[in-house]
């Protein structure tokens, strides 16, 4: 699994940084989640191609979420694309982004396919053989959701010294690796684990930006292995973002904590603050596994 971050500051974009949008590849899938202003160019300098971004997430309709989602719309059509591309956010973005194409004039000659969501409670979104994506009910000032993946299970993994040893028919092969024991000629009773290895463990990927502090989501965070949480304040603005419905880094920390995730990335900072390692000291008060992310930079899992 790897992340890479293409902006994660709060509110407006700066010559420097940029507002929220990341890319998550998960086994050969990329998928773009939020999509603030200057998201194109991003990825651009961080040197993804356009082509295998299929289906992209939108947390909620603040314009630093999601003002980059029509240009990249538009620029898919002039990169002659012809694959659908599904967009997934809260009930209204389809009225948004078609009227900014019937107005201008830019249909697009690819599908453009709209997932409008309105539930409050978690529901999945998306699901393949590879990666299941269920939303997080945030608590924000409108609604919100962030997004949680997780990688499906691997099929066992063939022993091949115990399959040959045993002398089973190559056909019997994908049975194997499916899980299922093995009846001999003999009449003996091979039992799976001792023809294959465990797969990999799969990992999930947790994404919560913006909310306010909320214990509520703890139990759909719980034993995450990486957790991206909004961190748009430090303590000492605690009343700050109880105002604006956004959390503090002590707070991010502290979810992280409840939940039991492994790792906890920090993002989302507003631009009030000079130094983002600030935000680091802080959370590591309650929470050792602090990683901050920033513009450009990326994470291999």
């Amino acid at each position: 699994m790897k992340l890479t971050i293409l902006g994660c500051y709060a509110a407006t974009p700066r010559t420097f940084t940029n507002p929220t949008s990341q890319i998550l590849e998960i086994k050969n899938r990329l998928f773009l989640i939020d999509c603030g202003e200057g998201t194109q160019v991003q990825l651009r300098k961080n040197k993804i191609r356009f082509s295998k971004i299929n289906h992209i997430f939108i947390s909620h309709l603040h314009g630093d979420h999601f003002f980059g989602l029509v240009g990249l719309v538009s620029t898919f059509t002039l990169l002659n694309r012809a694959t659908d591309l599904h967009i997934y956010g809260p009930k209204g973005i389809k009225e948004i982004i078609m009227l900014q194409l019937r107005l201008s004039n830019s249909w697009t000659n690819y599908g453009l396919h709209f997932h409008e969501l309105e539930s409050n409670e978690s529901e999945v979104i998306y699901e393949d053989e590879k990666v299941t994506i269920k939303t997080i009910p945030l608590k924000h000032r409108i609604y919100t959701n962030g997004f949680l993946f997780q990688e499906r299970m691997d099929k066992r993994k063939l022993n091949v010294d115990a399959v040959q040893s045993f002398e089973i028919d190559k056909c019997y092969y994908q049975n194997i690796k499916n899980g299922k024991d093995i009846l001999l000629e003999d009449g003996r009773i091979v039992e799976n684990h001792l023809l294959t290895f465990d797969p990999i463990p799969p990992i999930s990927y947790a994404f919560c930006s913006d909310t306010a502090y909320d214990e509520s989501i703890v139990p759909l965070l719980k034993d995450v292995d990486i957790l991206y949480h909004e961190a748009t304040f430090l303590q000492s603005e605690e009343n700050l973002a109880k105002k604006t419905m956004h959390c503090t880094a002590k707070e991010a920390a502290t979810i992280a904590l409840k939940a039991n995730v492994k790792q906890l990335v920090l993002g989302h900072y507003s631009t009030r603050y000079e130094n983002i390692k600030l935000f680091k000291d802080e959370a590591q008060t309650i929470f050792s596994e602090v990683l901050l992310a920033d513009d450009g930079k990326s994470f291999e899992f």
